[in-house]
């Protein structure tokens, strides 16, 4: 090939270069959106869908690439999407979040305690457990406002400085301090299962909730977060009417083998290892029909909207399976 040749040849590859990266963009998001539309398969075992509503995880949700929306847009994102409500973080300003909540036409059913990780119910230091007592009770009343039926507690975090004895014993001291107004209120303490080495079986964490002696204490039953070390429908059985909310969420064994323990989340909703057949039956046998609220966050290149359409799409899945 001689120079005139090369440099023509040259030219006509890099005008060819633009497209080739466009085609290739698009069928890397087709993928993507297959991946995210196309679970495990189920036989559906019902004709009629089950009565649970479906809700998502506000601090999951993603903007769009180079964009900020505010709430009313999200919380219309996800009207659009086919969700009936959204599960949202205390300390929002009331008035913004219920202007949004009544804009969009969605429910408000979980309120998530925003200190309880930061400033645990079981840290040595009192100052830092009131500082949850106070955003517990606050969290209360904002679900109050919102027509939330609980909220969402983490109890606390066992850890080389903080006993497991010592981390029973603070969290059940501080959560007594909230009942009486969440019993005024009507709104449940939910307490989630959580890696947090706390609680660790269910057994112990159905006797956890019954030794408060309050309807108002109950479970946030994750799904999700049960797969690393068991399987949800045996929990769910044995929490039984405790459970007053669940996430729903994936986890992956093999991808935990392979990557680490946090990596078994990186997966989609129907590519982890749940039962989601054997976890619905269970919810049936305990009489279950609350909120399902997804906790699952979007792949990077999927934009919020679509994944958002796919995720409700699995939840109707979920409620006939």
């Amino acid at each position: 090939m001689n120079r005139r040749s090369f440099l023509k040849s040259s030219a006509a590859l890099a005008a060819l270069a633009p497209a080739a990266a466009a085609a290739a963009e698009k069928k890397n998001r087709t993928k993507a959106a297959d991946t995210a539309a196309t679970p495990k398969e189920f036989k559906p075992s019902r004709t009629a869908p089950r009565p649970n509503k479906k809700g998502f995880m506000f601090s999951t949700f993603r903007n769009p690439p180079g964009q900020t929306l505010t709430l009313k847009q999200k919380f219309q994102m996800l009207k659009a999407a086919g969700f009936q409500g959204v599960e949202i973080q205390s300390n929002h300003p009331e008035a913004e979040v219920l202007a949004a909540r009544d804009a969009a036409g969605l429910e408000i059913p979980s309120v998530l305690v925003s200190s309880h990780w930061t400033h645990p119910l079981t840290d040595p230091d009192p100052a830092k457990r009131e500082v949850t007592v106070n955003t517990l009770k606050q969290a209360l009343r904002e679900a109050k406002a919102y027509g939330a039926r609980s909220v969402l507690l983490v109890p606390g975090v066992v850890n080389k400085q903080v006993s497991y004895r010592d981390a029973y014993q603070r969290s059940t001291e501080e959560i007594r301090k909230c009942v009486p107004l969440a019993e005024e209120l009507g709104v449940a303490i939910a307490i989630e299962n959580v890696w947090n080495a706390f609680l660790l079986s269910p057994l112990e964490s159905a006797q956890y909730c019954d030794s408060f002696k309050s309807p108002m204490v109950r479970w946030h039953f994750d799904v999700g977060n049960v797969v690393n070390t068991g399987w949800p429908e045996q929990w769910a059985r044995i929490l039984g009417q405790r459970i007053v909310t669940v996430h729903v969420k994936e986890f992956s064994r093999k991808l935990r083998d392979e990557s680490g323990p946090r990596a078994g989340f990186d997966v989609n909703l129907f590519e982890g290892d749940s039962d989601w057949p054997a976890v619905m039956a269970a919810f049936d046998e305990i009489k279950y029909t609350g909120w399902l609220i997804t906790e699952q966050s979007a792949p990077k290149n999927l934009p919020p909207a679509e994944f958002l359409s796919h995720l409700s799409k699995k939840l109707d899945q979920i409620l006939v399976a």
